[in-house]
């Protein structure tokens, strides 16, 4: 049962665009191959500056960033990318989770926290719900 949940995740996620950002390269490339194999669209970005630059040329639908970056850090990454995406769901990663980080992160609209380390199920699990949550939302409000 749990292998059928993680493959109804996944399926959940082939109707959207995700950018990951995170300097590490062994997560970027472990997430863009579990999500690659699964026909999931990923675009990863090393640096916050990188993942602004993929936000120009399309929209994502999830945008997920580490707290610790180079140059422009992973809160004030997703602080940028309120202004420009809305509707995007944001994650933020972190190995570095406080209660100063936690209440300046809600006030900046993170919709999830995501701890180091973490396992692919356990994060394509928590994105798949929010989704679903954010479409019941849309819903809701339309009715």
């Amino acid at each position: 049962m749990a292998k059928e949940a993680k493959m109804n995740a996944f399926d959940e996620l082939k109707q959207v665009k995700t950018l990951l950002v995170d300097d590490d390269e062994f997560i970027r490339n472990s997430l863009e191959l579990a999500f690659k194999t699964k026909g999931c669209c990923l675009h990863v970005a090393e640096s916050a500056e990188e993942g602004l630059r993929a936000l120009k040329d399309k929209p994502f639908d999830i945008i997920i960033s580490d707290l610790r970056l180079p140059g422009i850090n992973g809160l004030d990454f997703l602080k940028l990318t309120a202004v420009t995406h809305p509707d995007a769901i944001r994650f933020l990663i972190t190995a570095y989770r406080d209660e100063r980080m936690i209440a300046k992160a809600i006030r900046s609209g993170i919709d999830q926290f995501i701890d180091k380390p973490f396992a692919v199920n356990v994060l394509v699990n928590l994105l798949a719900l929010a989704l679903k949550r954010q479409t019941k939302g849309r819903l809701t409000k339309l009715n």
